[in-house]
């Protein structure tokens, strides 16, 4: 659905903001003061008779539920396993962990792009490491798609795989570096540590041609992002979850501009829609220029419900943002989140794993790539 984690987006563009930036962000939108006092009133309303509003800054004890085992799959689909590299290479998880562990204390926005590269990678086909792929020897990369833009920080991947290639030569697969990357990017953002299966191949072609149908936008209705989710074995729940990765980043004005030109939509809180109007104020922004706005003005580089409660006052960034909370299936499960940050972390480890799980290929299709941007020479 923010680096642009687009759905299209998991669409937001992040960064660690630097100082003018925070000083420009706090300048333009001082409406926002009273933000936690406006969002309690709006859960009382939501909430009367309930206890959810004054506990929902409290740490609550919540049973962690991991994806389910990974069934018996057919030709050319691989079984994952935890500690598949337990004998290979016993020392690649924590590799990949001080990997991204240094490259966030020097690129802040590096975690974030973790998670959306799993998202757009593993929602096109497979969790197979193909949007890697650079345009070359008749392959056409994925990152040339308009619903990859702004997409970045893909150099540091193979910064990491160059690290984990130095301790254990053409063991560990691209397509495990992504989702054990975005694992620990999520961590690092505040969010919960999972156990994550491995054992994923990397795919031999780019599935270009694929992105349009498989890959849910901005502006989808939600009727149709629940279907693509379910696609994959995600539920509404674990849908409002994972879309609570808009919680960081930020988003490119192309992705906004439908919401606040010709006319501002009826759903966005009149000073917030002020507030964008500001950050685009152009109806047709160019792509190329450093056009965005925050998703969460509050807690931007925090992998929080604070999106949830932005939800709730209607100051949802994007139209997909927004439908979450008006459509009837997933209103509940937004109010919930919004009031509970251990359910929403909960839900949503529960949800990426599921995704990190989706279609894994084996060697009888796939390959360890020792360059996650080129297939291996034959």
């Amino acid at each position: 659905m923010m680096e642009s984690v687009s759905i299209g987006k998991w669409l937001t563009d992040s960064r660690r903001p630097s100082l003018n930036e925070d000083l420009n962000i706090l300048a333009e939108t001082s409406f926002l003061a009273k933000s936690n006092e406006r969002q309690k009133l709006t859960l009382n309303q939501v909430y009367p008779d309930s206890e959810l509003v004054a506990e929902m800054d409290q740490p609550t004890n919540s049973t962690h539920r991991t994806a389910d085992p990974v069934s018996s799959e057919p030709s050319g689909m691989s079984e994952l396993q935890l500690n598949y590299y337990s004998k290979s290479c016993p020392n690649a998880e924590e590799i990949v962990k001080q990997q991204v562990i240094t490259l966030y204390h020097k690129h802040g926005n590096t975690a974030v792009s973790w998670i959306r590269t799993l998202f757009h990678d593993c929602m096109v086909k497979s969790c197979d490491a193909s949007i890697l792929l650079e345009s070359i020897n008749g392959i056409q990369s994925e990152k040339t798609s308009k619903k990859n833009m702004g997409m970045r920080n893909f150099k540091y991947i193979n910064t990491i795989k160059d690290a984990v290639e130095e301790a254990c030569p053409m063991t560990v697969s691209c397509a495990d570096i992504v989702a054990l990357s975005a694992r620990d990017g999520a961590v690092m953002l505040g969010g919960p540590h999972m156990e994550m299966k491995t054992g994923r191949k990397d795919s031999k072609e780019s599935h270009l041609a694929e992105i349009d149908a498989l890959l849910p936008n901005h502006n989808d209705s939600m009727t149709y992002v629940l279907s693509r989710f379910q696609s994959v074995g995600i539920d509404a729940e674990g849908t409002v979850a994972l879309l609570g990765a808009h919680s960081v980043g930020r988003v490119h004005c192309v992705n906004l501009v439908d919401r606040l030109y010709p006319d501002v939509d009826p759903t966005l809180d009149p000073d917030y829609a002020e507030y964008l109007k500001r950050r685009c104020p152009h109806p047709e922004p160019n792509p190329n220029d450093v056009e965005y706005s925050r998703t969460d003005l509050i807690t931007p580089m925090t992998l929080d419900n604070m999106y949830y409660k932005n939800l709730i006052n209607n100051r949802g960034l994007l139209s997909v943002d927004q439908q979450l909370l008006s459509n009837p299936i997933t209103s509940p499960y937004v109010k919930k989140m919004a009031a509970d940050n251990d359910y929403f972390h909960e839900q949503f480890s529960k949800a990426l794993l599921i995704l990190s799980e989706n279609n894994p290929i084996n060697e009888d299709v796939g390959e360890v790539r020792k360059d996650c941007r080129f297939v291996n020479s034959e």
